[in-house]
């Protein structure tokens, strides 16, 4: 993690991207740690938004590409496990893609979003959404913290 921050916003970009995929890792640490060297906070949130949503429209296109016969054969999930999380899918639609920012749960949620077809353009818009309210928010923990450190 250390060496992306030494590669400034191209690596908290790399960092968020990655963080949003299935590969478990922390984005809001390279985000405070860039923030806390002196990096710019509108450039570094719109960075880290930017590569965190990227990451997770690739995790939706990652579901999109999947097939229930994949998930029956290979990890032996059953029709009705299935049929029951796309009724809960289908009842919340994209709405869910804002939530895509949780740790754990939410490249889960993106991965469903995809694979039982949920609207892309509504699902990329809840995202963006989420992800922008999460990296805003320790944007401001940060600008209010970092002076009691100084």
């Amino acid at each position: 993690m250390e060496a992306l921050l030494n590669f400034g916003y191209i690596g908290l970009f790399i960092g968020a991207f990655l963080a949003a995929t299935i590969i478990p890792f922390s984005s809001d640490v390279l985000l405070v740690g860039l923030l806390a060297a002196g990096g710019d906070p509108i450039i570094s949130i719109t960075v880290a938004t930017l590569g965190n949503w990227l990451g997770g429209l690739s995790s939706y296109w990652l579901g999109y590409i999947g097939k229930w016969e994949w998930l029956e054969k290979y990890f032996k999930v059953k029709p009705e496990t299935l049929e029951k999380q796309k009724k809960k899918v289908d009842k919340y639609g994209a709405s869910l893609a804002f939530f895509s920012w949780l740790p754990g749960i939410g490249d889960v949620l993106a991965i469903a979003l995809g694979f039982y077809r949920v609207d892309f353009k509504k699902s990329a818009v809840f995202m963006l959404i989420g992800k922008g309210a999460r990296f805003i928010a320790w944007g401001v923990i940060v600008y209010y913290v970092k002076p009691l450190f100084a």
